[in-house]
């Protein structure tokens, strides 16, 4: 079985991603390869965050890895939280504070279009390579759904009646934008 590094330490992420890529290839987290470091996310792109923590991780440990970044794009907001997601109420990566400030911001709009949009970056073989997976929604005016985690129980995806938070994990793994990013990541790694 092929190893690969995913560069995160986030539980929820590492289940999706080893849910979704099954048994072909073991997936390794930063805590399995040593790594504790708080590894930076400076770049005003999702593609560069998830660029900047993969080379990280190929320059300070010498694996060949995969990183990702996620935001939250509201039509209303101009976009925002975008690639401020995981820090949108401050520093913490606190989802109950994000949520509440997002839906705080959103009173009064009529307009609740919004995306989720992951970019996977892969470092293998001295090559970068990346992966992008969107999908479509709309914000609620409060959550709904025990389930997922961060923005998940207040978007509900384009065609459907439930929040990711409402779905099961397979069911959200099957439509959502890390799930699509994967599954694009899957195929080239197998090609």
């Amino acid at each position: 079985m092929q190893e690969i590094v995913f560069a995160t330490n986030n539980s929820h992420k590492l289940d999706e991603i080893r849910s979704i890529i099954g048994a072909r290839f073991k997936v390794l987290s930063l805590a399995d390869i040593g790594c504790f470091d708080d590894i930076p996310e400076t770049a005003d792109t999702l593609e560069g965050n998830a660029l900047q923590k993969a080379r990280y991780v190929k320059e300070h440990y010498g694996y060949d890895c995969f990183a990702d970044d996620t935001g939250l794009m509201v039509d209303a907001l101009d976009g925002a939280p975008g690639v401020y997601s995981a820090r949108y109420a401050g520093p913490g990566h606190d989802s109950r504070a994000n949520r509440a400030l997002l839906l705080e911001n959103m009173l009064g709009h009529t307009d609740r279009r919004a995306r989720f949009v992951t970019v996977i970056a892969l470092i293998k073989d001295g090559a970068e390579h990346t992966f992008t997976g969107t999908v479509e929604g709309e914000i609620l005016t409060a959550p709904e759904g025990e389930g997922g985690f961060g923005y998940d129980p207040v978007f509900r995806p384009q065609g459907f009646d439930a929040t990711f938070a409402s779905m099961s994990p397979e069911d959200k793994n099957a439509i959502s934008h890390r799930g699509r990013a994967t599954a694009r990541l899957v195929a080239f790694l197998k090609s």
